[in-house]
């Protein structure tokens, strides 16, 4: 089924602010003192532990992210590794917990704005909660323009407070502070050191919400992983350095029992400012957090109804797009109505603290599902991030989960086996017969010599074709020296049409014919050839560490083949019957087969546009169909004339020839014939040469074009 893909207008900031805004609430403006009371001056170093445990977890997201960059997050990484079951579980669960986070830090919010306004708390979370739902409606980019706005004022505060503090703190006598505040180190030895750890690990869940709209983001390969990280760097330190100044500066007794530390802390070494400006500052940057955290909790939760919604775990409504603003206006609305009714019907901070349990569960799952897609060996997973230290990593991540569970008592895991029944309950009444996929763990099943399920790695050629190609791909490359064959007679055999071709790469791979000739028979036989839109994509793969090389051949009158053996090229319906225009050959090496498949998916996605077959049979000669092929700002054609700056390339061997970036000569045409480009051939006016590169380096190259 075909969805309506949401709108990539999330960048490196934007995630940044998503998963840093998603962290700071209670964890830092309530949680230390009660974490105190646990451990004492060490309170500090559960916070650090904590951001160290988070790490595996945080790794293995941003693989997911970047090898099925999809809405939900969460909920499709597990549905699609460990099947639609666990799918539903995690998928209510993340939803829950994280509508839940939501409404206690609107709550908080809420109380924080009570200190100067005389207000109904419960009425002002509300009040917010529809607030931040109609800006999201809005859009994603405004929703992440307001979190961007919201977490600037939040660390710009928390910066300030910091240095003021540590100011405030080595301007005293430090060590005599030392030896006073953070004595005795371990009230509770090292047991209540992890027990604290466990307590303050859930001030870090908020780091991977991000992924619910990893659909949204551009370049998920590099901003995903690139965010996430910074996010996590910055709120370590502020989370150790500044509960470190609440131990060092408030009375330990005090600071144990106090529910507002970073505002009693303020108060010590901000006595400087006009009185109330310090408290106003503390004030104003939990206001910031708290509303960070609820308007990033709508915008991530609000993916899960609609990412169940397209795999029909849920009624497809949730799944609409608002046509206006490009958001799941639906998903939203339900969002927001359920923080509602737990805002009015519950005391949301002690079941919030119960879905804790919960959230420490979908991290050991996520771990586990690093392991599933890796282990199922399907071609077609191919993040842009791979998590370091594999499996160990993973597997560490997997026992952090347990044994924190393990910490947060009996009726936490009770209320995690509750959400799980009613999940495994509302699958088998509501999805089961609705659905047919499976997922990843039955291609692990498949190694062991039982079923697989096919329709996930078309989901995941599928996603190969939106992400696009990757900078070290060298698609233009092989464009550019591929070889062509123009206006063969439509009387020719689909057999003639493969051995005019692999006569062609045999001369250039060295590879002997037969084999070549083995292999395209092979996948032809195998139905494993894409056909669409008039396009043939044949494609193969080598043990020799070999270029790519590709062959375009064009037969103008078409041939006439029967598609439905074969794998449709097209997201679109097409007919059994297929009259194939163009023939794209493209071998490789199976040493870089990711490569490979990327080149194909690309390909793919040009093809399946509706004016590619009219650009092809219009072209004229073997140039024009190779820059059908190029992408356009990727290349650039010039004429080589004394009338502008490409004079100054006349009679210069092309190596001599200073070009912008790491562009080159790909193709070049004198008096109407094709010359093979090499370092010491010379260039000549009249020549038309085409040049390759990055977009930035076009760009300049564009100013040659320019008079002299």
């Amino acid at each position: 089924m075909k969805h309506e893909k949401l709108e990539k207008q999330l960048g490196l900031w934007d995630v940044f602010a998503i998963s840093t805004g998603a962290m700071f609430s209670s964890g830092f403006f309530l949680l230390p003192g009660i974490a105190a009371a646990e451990t004492g001056p060490s309170v500090f170093l559960a916070y650090l532990f904590a951001g160290v445990l988070v790490l595996p977890t945080m790794l293995s997201v941003s693989e997911l992210c970047t090898a099925m960059p999809r809405a939900g997050g969460t909920y499709y990484f597990i549905d699609r590794s460990l099947g639609p079951l666990m799918g539903t579980i995690g998928g209510f669960g993340s939803w829950l917990a994280l509508v839940l986070k939501s409404a206690f830090a609107l709550i908080g919010m809420g109380a924080y704005i009570g200190i100067f306004m005389d207000v109904p708390i419960t009425l002002v979370a509300v009040v917010l909660t529809i607030f931040f739902g109609l800006v999201n409606i809005i859009g994603a980019k405004e929703s992440s323009f307001l979190q961007k706005i919201l977490v600037a004022a939040l660390l710009g505060i928390m910066f300030f407070y910091i240095v003021q503090g540590l100011f405030h703190i080595f301007s005293l006598d430090f060590f005599e502070i030392t030896r006073q505040q953070f004595s005795p180190f371990f009230i509770n030895g090292v047991n209540g050191v992890l027990a604290t750890v466990g307590m303050v690990f859930v001030s870090y869940a908020g780091l991977t919400k991000v992924a619910s709209v990893a659909e949204e983001v551009e370049n998920p390969d590099r901003n995903i992983p690139l965010g996430m990280i910074m996010s996590l760097i910055v709120a370590v330190f502020v989370y150790v350095v500044g509960v470190y100044l609440m131990v060092g500066l408030l009375e330990p007794e005090a600071f144990r029992s106090d529910l507002t530390p970073v505002a009693t802390a303020g108060e010590v070494f901000l006595d400087w400012l006009p009185e109330p400006t310090g408290l106003i500052l503390v004030v104003i940057a939990a206001i910031a957090a708290f509303a960070s955290t609820g308007n990033a909790g709508i915008m991530s939760a609000s993916r899960y109804p609609m990412a169940m919604a397209r795999d029909r775990l849920l009624a497809l409504r949730f799944s609409e797009i608002s046509k206006r603003y490009g958001t799941p206006k639906i998903a939203i609305i339900a969002t927001v109505l359920l923080m509602i009714f737990f805002l009015l019907a519950f005391e949301v901070e002690a079941v919030a603290k119960l879905a804790s349990a919960f959230q420490l569960l979908l991290f050991g799952l996520l771990n586990l599902a690093v392991i599933v897609m890796r282990e199922s060996q399907i071609e077609e997973y191919d993040p842009g991030f791979r998590s370091p230290l594999y499996p160990w990593l993973q597997i560490m991540g997997m026992i952090i989960s347990v044994f924190l569970i393990l910490e947060m008592g009996l009726l936490s895991i009770m209320f995690t086996a509750l959400i799980a029944v009613f999940s495994v309950g509302w699958y088998f009444y509501y999805a089961h017969n609705k659905i047919e996929r499976e997922g990843a763990i039955f291609h692990v099943h498949a190694r062991l010599g039982q079923r697989r399920y096919h329709g996930l790695e078309h989901e995941m050629r599928t996603i190969l074709r939106e992400k696009g190609l990757r900078d070290e791909d060298p698609y233009e490359e092989v464009v550019a020296r591929s070889m062509v064959i123009d206006n063969l007679d439509s009387s020719v055999s689909y057999k003639e049409v493969i051995n005019k071709a692999v006569s062609l790469l045999a001369g250039r791979t060295e590879l002997p014919e037969n084999k070549l000739s083995k292999i395209f028979y092979g996948v032809n036989q195998e139905g494993a050839i894409p056909i669409g839109r008039g396009v043939a994509l044949n494609h193969a793969r080598v043990e020799q560490d070999i270029r790519a090389e590709m062959v375009l051949i064009r037969v103008k009158g078409g041939l006439d083949i029967d598609a439905e053996q074969f794998e449709s090229l097209s997201r679109e319906k097409q007919d059994d019957k297929q009259k194939v225009r163009a023939f794209i050959f493209l071998v490789s090496s199976e040493k870089h087969s990711g490569s490979h498949l990327r080149i194909l998916a690309h390909i793919a996605e040009m093809v399946d546009t509706r004016h590619f077959m009219d650009r092809w049979l219009t072209a004229e000669g073997e140039a024009d169909i190779r820059e059908i092929m190029l992408r356009d700002e990727h290349f650039i054609n010039l004429v080589i004339t004394q009338d502008d700056e490409t004079s100054s390339m006349i009679g210069k061997e092309i190596k001599d020839v200073k070009l912008p970036g790491d562009s080159l000569v790909a193709i070049l045409e004198r008096d109407g014939e094709l010359v093979i480009p090499h370092g010491d051939t010379i260039i000549r006016e009249g020549d038309k040469i085409s040049i390759i590169g990055e977009k930035e380096a076009i760009e300049q190259a564009k100013q040659l074009k320019k008079g002299s």
